[in-house]
C-alpha cells in the first residue's frame, strides 16, 4: 500500500466511470461468446467502486482484494450479499489468466448481481465519498 493525497475529484470519477461501464454491459447480447466480456466488465465495474473509496482515503493499492474488500465492508442492505463479490473475483482471474471460458449460467449469475446490486451501492459510495464519510468504514 502506497499512502497518496485523497483524490475527491478522481475517485468520482471512477464511480462515474464504473457506472458508464456497467450500464453498457448490461445492454450486450448474451451468448456464449459475450459471457467473459460481461463477467469482466461487470466485476470491473464493481472494483472501481472500492478504488474510489480507496482514493478517497488517500490509498493507493494495486490488487483487487483490497478494493472488493472496501465494497464488502459497507454496511447497506441488498438483496443478494456483497461478499459474492470475492466469487467474482475468481471468477475474472479464472478468466484472465487461465483461460477459463465462462457460459451464459455464470453471466447471467453476475448480471442478476450487478441488477440488485450496483445501483444501492453506487450511492451508497458517492454518498460517502462526497458527505467525506469513507474514513469510517
Amino acid at each position: 500500500m502506497r499512502e497518496k493525497q485523497p483524490d475527491i475529484k478522481k475517485a468520482l470519477s471512477l464511480i462515474e466511470a464504473a457506472k458508464d461501464e456497467i450500464n453498457f454491459t448490461l445492454t450486450l447480447n448474451l451468448n456464449d461468446k459475450s459471457a467473459n466480456t460481461i463477467v469482466r466488465n461487470i466485476y470491473e465495474s464493481f472494483r472501481m467502486l472500492g478504488q474510489a473509496l480507496l482514493t478517497a482515503k488517500g490509498k493507493e493499492i494495486p490488487d483487487h482484494i483490497s478494493h472488493i474488500n472496501e465494497l464488502i465492508r459497507i454496511k447497506i442492505e441488498t438483496l443478494k450479499p456483497l461478499n459474492l463479490l470475492d466469487n467474482y473475483r475468481r471468477l475474472r482471474h479464472n478468466i484472465n489468466y487461465y483461460a477459463y471460458k465462462s457460459n451464459i449460467a455464470d453471466a447471467k449469475d453476475i448480471i442478476n448481481f450487478a441488477k440488485l446490486c450496483f445501483e444501492p451501492l453506487y450511492k451508497e459510495v458517492k454518498r460517502k465519498i462526497e458527505s467525506n464519510s469513507y474514513e469510517k468504514l
